[in-house]
């Protein structure tokens, strides 16, 4: 065997780990694509869907929170079936980005979670949350009952004395929840150093005095 050869030889083997090191990769990248398992609900507790702007804000601080068992980022509200998040993006689904939270009454009662829900936003913003524009982003609960519906309006009208302009928030009965792809899921804490994490979650984590 010639030098020439023997050079050439982990070469080979070089550009084929590459090879397939880069499908591995790929094959990782789409599955995180993919939509998201839904967790199981507990037995004996409750759930509640909310939207306040980009969904990676909301479940950051949900999942804090004593009580929550969960809280997966997804899309509820609009037409179309099956959205992906380039769908919602348009603006034209109807979906609004939301949390759909698991959440034990024991420990902490639905008025809580909403008064976590009111601090986490601004809901006298129509359609947008800061920077962050569309119908998507808008202010929402989805109640599955009538007696959440009955809380979450008593919640509403209690909560308009902290804010000087009307809040926007629509309460309207929960529809088909679709899990967002998976590397939406926990994105703040795996993306930390992201500038949209670094900039705009962490300080509200930080005025909620949460984990940031």
């Amino acid at each position: 065997m010639t030098r020439g050869s023997q050079e050439k030889f982990p070469a080979r083997l070089v550009s084929r780990a590459s090879r397939f090191s880069f499908g591995r990769k790929r094959m990782k990248m789409e599955d995180e694509k993919a939509p998201a398992e839904l967790p199981d609900v507990p037995e004996g507790a409750e759930v509640i869907t909310l939207g306040s702007g980009c969904f990676w804000c909301i479940e950051a601080a949900m999942t804090q929170l004593e009580g929550i068992h969960s809280a997966t980022s997804g899309y509820m509200g609009g037409a179309l079936e099956d959205p992906t998040y380039a769908d919602i993006c348009t603006g034209a689904t109807g979906h609004a980005e939301v949390v759909r939270v698991a959440f034990d009454p024991r420990k902490i009662p639905f008025e809580r979670v909403l008064a976590w829900f009111w601090d986490l936003h601004d809901p006298t913003q129509l359609n947008r949350q800061g920077n962050d524009v569309g119908t998507q982003y808008r202010s929402a609960i989805f109640y599955e009952n009538d007696g959440q519906r009955d809380t979450a309006e008593a919640s509403k009208k209690a909560a308009q004395e902290n804010f000087d302009r009307p809040i926007v928030t629509e309460i309207t009965g929960a529809s088909l929840f679709y899990p967002a792809e998976k590397y939406h899921q926990a994105y703040y804490m795996r993306n930390k150093t992201a500038g949209y994490c670094q900039y705009v979650i962490e300080p509200k984590l930080k005025k909620l005095q949460l984990d940031h």
